[in-house]
């Protein structure tokens, strides 16, 4: 047999192994697409989530009172996630208004549930809820109500 014989017989034996390659790749790397969407979901929500808070903070501390702080801290808590375009199954802002004096400070915490029932595959659980929390100080020159 010749030599030239010899090699095309020896490539002929890995026929096909590109295609069984891609098979047993594909699903490993749709799964690491996935997963790869669920960590940019979950890190740009925390993102928009800590600038809502803060957001909220501020505007909890430039209130008169303590009943019109805790509903302009839900207010722009509502309108910062909203503008971002994060839309959160179950949002909560929680006000602490216990030192609302010139000179104290406003605490704010918003909580929201990031959904992630459509990325199948992962074993992921159907939402993922993500905190915040801002503190902002209360002018010391202020008129006291």
């Amino acid at each position: 047999m010749s030599r030239w014989r010899l090699a095309g017989r020896m490539g002929d034996s890995e026929a096909g192994s590109v295609a069984t390659e891609l098979v047993l790749l594909t699903p490993l790397l749709l799964l690491m697409l996935l997963f790869m969407v669920a960590l940019g979901r979950t890190v740009s929500a925390r993102l928009e989530v800590d600038g809502a808070a803060a957001q909220a903070a501020r505007a909890a501390s430039i209130a008169r009172d303590p009943a019109t702080a805790t509903a302009m801290a839900q207010q722009a808590a509502t309108s910062a996630l909203g503008s971002d375009g994060v839309t959160c199954g179950n949002l909560t802002v929680t006000t602490d208004t216990a030192d609302f004096a010139p000179g104290g400070q406003v605490q704010v915490t918003v909580t929201c549930h990031v959904d992630l029932a459509d990325l199948v595959g992962l074993r992921l659980p159907a939402s993922q809820s993500i905190s915040s929390t801002a503190t902002s100080v209360i002018d010391v020159y202020r008129a006291a109500t």
